[in-house]
Parts: C-alpha cells; sequence; structure tokens
C-alpha cells in the first residue's frame, strides 16, 4: 500500500504535453522533460516508484505491463511512457517531470515569462519567413509593460527574421529581447521601424483579461463580455483574489441589465476546480447548490473507497451558491473556443448543458475530459513528479463524450485566422463578430473596419517560453492508497 498521508494533490482535467500542438500542422516541444543525467541506480528507485504509483491510482492501472517486463533502468521518461495506456488516442495527458515544483508553479499560474500568447504564420509563398502574431498579452508582464497589446505583430528578435527553423530558440532561448514589430500593407505585412525591448519575470496571471458590458438597445439585448484566460482562485497574498475579481465582473453585468452573455474561452486551457464551479455558478439558470454540476469515476478501487467514505453520491460535485448569478436573464450563453479551450473550461461548456443552451463558436477543443493529480514522492527523495490521470468526469445528465482528438465541435466553426487580431470586445473581431450576428445584432452601419489579411497559422497558442498552459482543474485534497 502506497503512503500519500504527506500530499496535499491536485486533482486536475487533462494535463496536456500536446495541448496546441495536437491539432497543428507539427509537433508541440515536449514542456515537461529534460536532458535526464540521473543515475542507473536512482532510476530504478524513481521507476519503482512511478509503477507504484500508477499501479494504486491510474484510471487504467488494470492496462498496466507487468513490472517485471519492464527495463528498471530505462530513464525514468521512456519508462514512464511504457505505462501509458493508448497514448495517441486515449491518455493523451499523463506526464512526468522532473522538476516538480516549477511545474506546480506553472498550475498555479506563476512562470517566468514576457508575457506574450501568439500563433504563427507564414509570410510568404516559399513559407520560409514567419510572422508571431500577439492573440494576448498577460495583464502586469513585462511585455504589457512595455506597451505590447494584443494584434501586435512580431517579425524579428533580436535583430533576426523570426523562420520556422529558429522561432523556438529566439523566442525562449534569452531572457532579453529585442522585438522588432511589423504591420499590414498593401496587403503584405512588413517591418516596421518599431522595437520593444523587454525581459522575462516571474508573473502570476490574473485571469480576468477583460471585460464588457455592450448595449444594444434596438435589438433589445445587453450584452456581457468577459475574456477568462485561466482557472485560477487567487494568489499568493489573497487565495480569493480572482475569483472574488470574476463575482464583481457578474455584479457589474447584474446591475446592468445583461441579458446576453459571451465567455471567451478561447485561450483558457484549465485550472482549479472551485473557479470552474465560480464561474458556472454565476452563469448556470435555475441552478442551486442541491444540483450536480459534475461527476467524476475513478478506476474501480477508488470508486469503492470514495463512496465508503462519503456515501453513494460522493462523486457527485454540485453548483455553489452565488448572489451574482445571472442565470436568471439568460436563455443561452455563447462561448468563444479554440484547439486550446480544454479541461476546466470544457467542463464549464459541459456541464452548464442540461441547465441551458451552451451556443459554442471557434474551433473544436482540446478534447479533455480526464481528471488527475499531481503526486510527488512521499518520502522527498528528489524533485521528480508525476501527474497521473485519475478518472474521467460527466455532467448532470452523465454525457462526456467530447474526450476524443476532436474535442467538442462548436456550433458555429470560425477560424479565427484574420490578422492582425481585433481588439478584445471589438465588435468587428472574428469570433465576437459571430456571436452578435447569431443573437440578431447587425454590424455598426458606415463603421470603418481596419484592413486586415487571412492567414493559415501552423502552430496556435504559444507562449513565449514556448509551453502551452497547463489543462487543468484543480482542488485541493488528498488521495488514500487504496491497493490490498
Amino acid at each position: 500500500m502506497l503512503n500519500l498521508k504527506k500530499l496535499n494533490l491536485l486533482f486536475a482535467l487533462a494535463l496536456g504535453m500536446l495541448v496546441a500542438g495536437c491539432k497543428d500542422k507539427d509537433v508541440e516541444p515536449d514542456v515537461l522533460a529534460s536532458a535526464d543525467t540521473t543515475s542507473v541506480s536512482d532510476r530504478k528507485a524513481i521507476n519503482a516508484w512511478l509503477y507504484e504509483v500508477m499501479d494504486d491510482a491510474y484510471f487504467w492501472y488494470k492496462e498496466l505491463p507487468t513490472e517485471a517486463s519492464l527495463d528498471a533502468s530505462a530513464s525514468p521518461y521512456d519508462y514512464f511512457e511504457k505505462l501509458i495506456y493508448q497514448r495517441q488516442t486515449v491518455d493523451r495527458f499523463s506526464a512526468v517531470t522532473d522538476d516538480i515544483d516549477a511545474l506546480q508553479n506553472e498550475f498555479n499560474g506563476v512562470s517566468k515569462i514576457f508575457g506574450i500568447s501568439y500563433s504563427l504564420s507564414f509570410l510568404d509563398d516559399g513559407q520560409s519567413n514567419i510572422g508571431a502574431f500577439l492573440n494576448y498579452v498577460v495583464k502586469g508582464s513585462p511585455a504589457a509593460a512595455a506597451g505590447l497589446k494584443r494584434g501586435d505583430i512580431i517579425l524579428k528578435v533580436n535583430g533576426t527574421q523570426l523562420t520556422q527553423g529558429n522561432y523556438a530558440s529566439l523566442l525562449s532561448g534569452n531572457e532579453t529581447v529585442k522585438l522588432t514589430m511589423g504591420a499590414l500593407q498593401d496587403g503584405k505585412i512588413i517591418a516596421t521601424n518599431t522595437t520593444y525591448s523587454i525581459t522575462k519575470a516571474e508573473v502570476t496571471e490574473d485571469p480576468v483579461a477583460f471585460s464588457t458590458v455592450i448595449s444594444k438597445p434596438t435589438a433589445g439585448k445587453t450584452i456581457g463580455y468577459l475574456v477568462y484566460t485561466q482557472f485560477v482562485p487567487g494568489n499568493e497574498a489573497d487565495k480569493n483574489k480572482y475569483d472574488n475579481e470574476l463575482r464583481q465582473v457578474f455584479a457589474d453585468f447584474k446591475a446592468k441589465g445583461v441579458n446576453e452573455l459571451v465567455l471567451d474561452l478561447r485561450l483558457n486551457s484549465g485550472g482549479y476546480i472551485s473557479s470552474a464551479n465560480t464561474l458556472a455558478s454565476l452563469i448556470g439558470k435555475n441552478i442551486t447548490a442541491s444540483k450536480i454540476f459534475y461527476k467524476e469515476q475513478w478506476n474501480d478501487k477508488y470508486i469503492a473507497y470514495w463512496q465508503k467514505q462519503n456515501g453513494a453520491n460522493a462523486l457527485n460535485y454540485n453548483f455553489q451558491a452565488e448572489p451574482n448569478n445571472i442565470g436568471s436573464s439568460l436563455n443561452r450563453v455563447f462561448v468563444l473556443t479554440s484547439n486550446g479551450t480544454a479541461s476546466a473550461s470544457e467542463l464549464v461548456i459541459n456541464g452548464l448543458k442540461p441547465y441551458m443552451n451552451v451556443v459554442t463558436i471557434g474551433e473544436n477543443t482540446a478534447g479533455k475530459n480526464l481528471f488527475g493529480s499531481l503526486i510527488d514522492d512521499d518520502k522527498d527523495r528528489w524533485k521528480w513528479g508525476v501527474y497521473v490521470m485519475l478518472g474521467q468526469t460527466a455532467n448532470a445528465n452523465d454525457e462526456s463524450d467530447y474526450g476524443t482528438v476532436d474535442g467538442i465541435t462548436p456550433n458555429y466553426i470560425v477560424e479565427d485566422s484574420k490578422v492582425p487580431y481585433s481588439a478584445f470586445g471589438d465588435e468587428n473581431e472574428t469570433l465576437f463578430r459571430k456571436a452578435l450576428e447569431v443573437m440578431g445584432v447587425p454590424a455598426v452601419a458606415n463603421s470603418r473596419i481596419a484592413a486586415a489579411k487571412t492567414v493559415e497559422p501552423f502552430r496556435k497558442l504559444l507562449r513565449d517560453d514556448l509551453q502551452t498552459r497547463k489543462n487543468l482543474m484543480i482542488k485541493d485534497g488528498s488521495l488514500k492508497a487504496v491497493n490490498q
């Protein structure tokens, strides 16, 4: 039996090493692995621990190869891959790391970054030069302080033109960079004289990126629009800071009579279950704290354990009471999605469906209906950690049909491919414009629409450190070993 008493584990929806890369045209760098210099004796101990954890908690523990059939002296990265059940199609998300502290910080929204999120597209028919098109600049980051914003275009780093072969090293290999910006002129994207010099810094990201209320009295619409980038309740100084910021946004929506809601989750790949519950509980129609938000299914050992401890409904999780819920004024919610919309974001979409019409607009989501746990060594022998898929989730109607590489197929498929990207809340921004169209809100007459160019991104939703957002839904708790 495992001794996991020291663990304060993270129950998380589907961490992905391939979050954005799974549907892009090339392969995402492995963001968890580094050069393995572990000694053979330590490898054997680490691998034995990995097997013990997986044999206890893994959702597919019955499918593990026998321990005797494995090479105990292999690199833990290689050893762990032998334990994964159908990596390409089923468990795309379990992972191992040799620096659990760094990964934990990233789970909590803390990382050393410039603070830019972007997609990459070729600039010419020869497919040599590329541009980095900024879809988001993190509030409070060095990039934001320098003046970078959504819609900006980066063409050069430290004077070198970005190409498919050098962008990774240029954007992730330097602590300080000088960025040369581009602009769209006569249908072409060309370099300008505008430059920014920025240095990476540790940033705790505020997930409430943008919110506004747009009044359209002739259409009878008061539209609340929220861009929410990750499910994190707060920071070290204030554990509920961001959840309370969410509550304040919805208090404003309620006070202003919002009757249509656009929830922009295209940049959101997950976070804490408590924050997912907070958001869903602010939106859901006719919900109460006695109604089910979602259900969990673990392996047979843990189902028996949790139900013995807490009763037949132990794995049912209800909404919470939120005074600023606006569901009574809504008949539907619009959710803007991308290939990077994952995990807790998908759970909110799925969890609201039994209670109201959820209209999705954008691209297929990542397809992560699994939840997992980040586990360290309870004896503190090393910094290795393992992210194990523990099971899957379903909504109140027992629906959980999006856990595939196709994810959730949107009601309206719209590719976010027009650059420069328009500002959040701009009525001509590609995905928001579609939501307004479905609502019956016409485009503003005689408005001047900025010049735009349609591109085909070959990489989407990357961060400046080339690490995709960790796709999880986390709640505090402890995992008890139940191996007999």
